[in-house]
């Protein structure tokens, strides 16, 4: 028996949460492994292909690997869960002209308060996965989320709306390797996932056809509708709001003689606004569904931050200023390209995450 309490590992079939599970056991952690079952139709091929990291490939994957490492291994069913807190919150926002991260809401609500709180039915003391990050306590007293030591693989971003109460049961022990030394572990165990490539598509649309999953799960399809400059005038018809982005510049079927680019979705009128590339720079953001994080929050002071607005943005110096109880304008020292309406905005102190929002 360990000595330091049982965790149980969300185990995805992959690489990173394989390796998390040893690095836990070398740690003396009772390691129990865990997969979510989350699909909703899963006798689907392409799923078991192409699964992701809940697919029916990846209960076949970890029970292998749980098996090698000599842990309890079970699958838990939160097709429920993930429906309400993910697919469908996914559908809703781009019918809304907005452009959601479902993953974001899958760390939230089934991979955190989901797991974590059957786990604590069943007597675990922690829950861990593969994350590129780490959990670390603030000489305060608070929990944040400090980037991993490699920045190429960093998943910081999608973790900014962890609670307190979550971060405290949470371990993340990848967080301090790089992707190769990984790899490397998993090689020298003899892991049968040591060379699985990593999954790159939304989960639930392996083939990467948002606007075509979202119009086989609505009754009615969003209808057409014009494209149109910054003054309203028509420039031709689009297939439908679900099918756009801001930023956008492929696939809009428009004969502009130059590029020209998505630089508002506007649901109300059914209109896509096309523009040009400098258009879709802007200074500042709104966000608002705020989660604090290093701090609790502004307390009406201004403060001086680095911000991310997407996955792979880099991030950018800028300023933070609150507006209402959960309202905060994030004003840019450069412009920010393709600021997007329901994208977060995570704010940073360094390595460590001090909350975000979503962009309104």
């Amino acid at each position: 028996m360990g000595g330091k309490g049982t965790v149980v590992v969300g185990m995805s079939g992959g690489v990173d949460s394989s390796v998390a599970a040893w690095l836990l056991l070398q740690q003396g952690y009772d390691v129990v492994g865990v997969t979510m079952r989350i699909w909703q139709d899963e006798d689907s091929d392409v799923q078991a292909e192409n699964g992701g990291c809940c697919g029916l490939s990846a209960v076949e994957d970890a029970r292998q690997v749980a098996w090698k490492l000599g842990i309890p291994y079970y699958v838990m069913n939160f097709k429920d869960e993930f429906q309400k807190k993910v697919i469908d919150y996914f559908i809703r926002e781009y019918v809304r002209g907005r452009t959601p991260n479902p993953c974001i809401a899958c760390n939230r609500f089934v991979k955190w308060e989901s797991l974590l709180r059957r786990s604590m039915e069943i007597g675990a003391d922690y829950i861990a996965t593969g994350h590129y990050a780490r959990v670390e306590r603030l000489e305060g007293g608070r929990f944040a989320v400090r980037s991993s030591v490699t920045a190429e693989k960093d998943q910081t971003y999608a973790l900014y709306s962890l609670t307190q109460e979550q971060l405290a049961h949470t371990l993340m022990p990848v967080g301090q390797y790089r992707k190769e030394e990984i790899r490397a572990i998993a090689e020298q165990l003899k892991l049968p996932i040591a060379h699985k490539p990593d999954s790159q598509e939304i989960c639930f649309v392996p083939d990467g056809d948002y606007a075509g999953f979202i119009n086989r799960s609505v009754k009615e399809s969003p209808p057409e509708g014009n494209f149109v400059d910054r003054e309203g005038r028509v420039l031709g018809r689009h297939r439908g709001i679900i099918h756009y982005t801001v930023g956008q510049r492929k696939g809009l079927g428009l004969a502009m003689g130059h590029p020209v680019f998505v630089t508002e979705i506007r649901p109300e009128t059914n209109e896509v606004v096309i523009g040009e590339a400098e258009e879709v720079f802007s200074r500042e953001l709104i966000c608002s569904h705020l989660s604090w994080m290093a701090v609790d929050g502004l307390h009406g002071s201004r403060r001086r931050a680095s911000a991310k607005i997407r996955y792979g943005h880099r991030g950018a110096a800028c300023e933070l200023e609150e507006m209402g109880p959960d309202r905060v304008r994030v004003r840019f020292d450069e412009p920010q390209r393709a600021v997007t309406p329901g994208q977060a905005a995570v704010f940073y102190d360094g390595e460590y995450v001090l909350g975000g929002g979503v962009i309104l």
